[in-house]
C-alpha cells in the first residue's frame, strides 16, 4: 500500500464546547496518512496519476473555514470522509490535536482511522 502523509499541519479554527472556544480561534495540529487508490503515479512518474498534496491541504483549510465543530472527533471524522470521497482514498488516518489547551500538556487530541488498510504501509517517518 502506498501512503502519502501530511505532518504538523497547523491552522487556526474555532472549535470547542466552551463559549470562549467559540469566540477565539485556536491553533490545531493535524497529521494525516492517506492510502493512494492505486500505484500508477509510482509506476509512471506522472503527476496526473498522483494526489495533489496542495489540494488536500486546501480542502482542509476550506473545511476549517466553512464548518464549526464542537468536538475534535467530529472534525477528524469530517476530514476523513472528505479525503476518502474527494480523493478516492481507500484508507485514511487523521490525528487532530489542540495545542497547549490543558496546563502541563503539549497536545491533546484524537486519532481516527477509516476505510480498509492493506498490509505493508509505512508510518511516514
Amino acid at each position: 500500500m502506498d501512503i502519502i502523509f501530511l505532518r504538523n499541519f497547523r491552522a487556526k479554527t474555532r472549535i470547542g464546547i466552551y463559549p470562549w472556544e467559540r469566540k477565539v480561534a485556536q491553533t490545531i495540529q493535524l497529521d494525516l496518512e492517506i492510502a493512494l487508490p492505486n500505484k500508477r503515479a509510482a509506476m509512471n512518474d506522472c503527476i496526473e496519476d498522483a494526489m495533489d498534496y496542495a489540494q488536500i491541504a486546501q480542502s482542509i483549510h476550506e473545511i476549517l473555514a466553512e464548518h464549526n465543530f464542537s468536538l475534535l472527533e467530529a472534525l477528524a471524522e469530517h476530514i476523513a470522509q472528505t479525503i476518502m470521497l474527494q480523493y478516492e482514498a481507500p484508507w485514511v488516518k487523521v490525528s487532530v490535536a489542540k495545542l497547549g489547551i490543558v496546563r502541563g500538556v503539549e497536545k491533546i487530541g484524537i486519532c481516527i482511522e477509516r476505510g480498509i488498510k492493506e498490509k505493508g504501509g509505512c508510518n511516514g517517518e
